[in-house]
């Protein structure tokens, strides 16, 4: 299943956006006559092909994304490749690759501004990969310079927490870890992500508040400030478009007004949304 997006034009930012803000997490799906989706997927997206994706930020006034390979399209990363070359300067990519990955993708893909990998450890979307095809990734992406992000939920951080601390490399932690919002930020996930953030190699985004409550997504607020208040250099944002696997409507203007709440200075939101994401993916 999937979100219907609402039209980010249809509301005004209630913040100055900066001019090179990045939407650091959003993906492309298909076209499907073009770009198949994986035999193995677990869902079965609506096409959101590159135009859609363009349309939307210039709606919500952004520079600069971050495309993200989704798990519908698995290790093949053309439609995500697809979607950088369209406007190298203004995009970078993270690519899902495995054992059968060759060298000259990898090439091709960084040449194209793929700057990370990513692995799916939640376990209701077919995340429970082979850790030793896992560790096999990081020894391939490291010479080039990227970074893992990964993507847990709520126990998975406790879960991983040694995995994270053991990577030589940059991590990047999906959508806030996904913790539990009813578990309050004493509870131990959100305790081991922030104490995780101690690292300066690892960072978190401030993304998918629709997916820990529903809008206003005030239950999100304080996890996002004591993510950013612990490490103000290292957190990212983004959309999260087109919102895989939710069924409810998502407004990204909505999403995007979340900012000011999360990052009431404007040195930290120009951090948040232009500094921090230019410093990790090389803007």
């Amino acid at each position: 299943m999937q979100a219907e997006c609402q039209d980010a034009t249809s509301r005004e930012a209630r913040f100055a956006v900066p001019r090179l803000a990045c939407d650091a997490h959003c993906h492309v799906f298909g076209p499907a006559e073009r770009f198949p989706y994986s035999p193995s997927r677990r869902y079965t997206p609506q096409d959101r092909p590159k135009e859609m994706l363009a349309a939307l930020h210039r709606g919500l006034g952004l520079g600069r994304a971050v495309i993200v390979q989704a798990s519908c399209h698995g290790t093949d990363n053309r439609a995500m490749v697809d979607a950088l070359r369209a406007d190298p300067a203004r995009y970078r990519g993270v690519a899902m690759i495995d054992d059968d990955t060759t060298e000259a993708e990898l090439s091709d893909m960084h040449e194209a501004g793929v700057r990370g990998i990513r692995f799916n450890f939640i376990k209701a979307l077919g995340g429970a990969p082979d850790l030793g095809i896992f560790h096999r990734a990081a020894d391939r992406a490291r010479p080039f310079g990227w970074h893992m992000v990964m993507q847990l939920q709520g126990d998975g951080v406790l879960e991983m927490e040694s995995v994270v601390r053991g990577l030589n490399m940059p991590v990047v932690i999906d959508h806030m870890g996904r913790v539990d919002p009813a578990l309050g930020v004493e509870g131990p996930a959100f305790r081991t992500l922030l104490d995780l953030l101690r690292d300066e190699r690892i960072w978190v985004k401030l993304s998918g508040a629709e997916r820990m409550t529903r809008a206003p997504f005030t239950e999100a607020l304080p996890f996002a400030r004591a993510l950013l208040r612990a490490a103000p250099r290292r957190v990212l944002w983004g959309t999260d478009f087109p919102h895989p696997n939710l069924t409810t409507p998502v407004d990204e203007m909505e999403l995007l007004n979340l900012i000011p709440d999360f990052a009431p200075e404007p040195e930290d939101r120009q951090r948040l949304l232009v500094e921090n994401p230019a410093a990790l993916y090389g803007f």
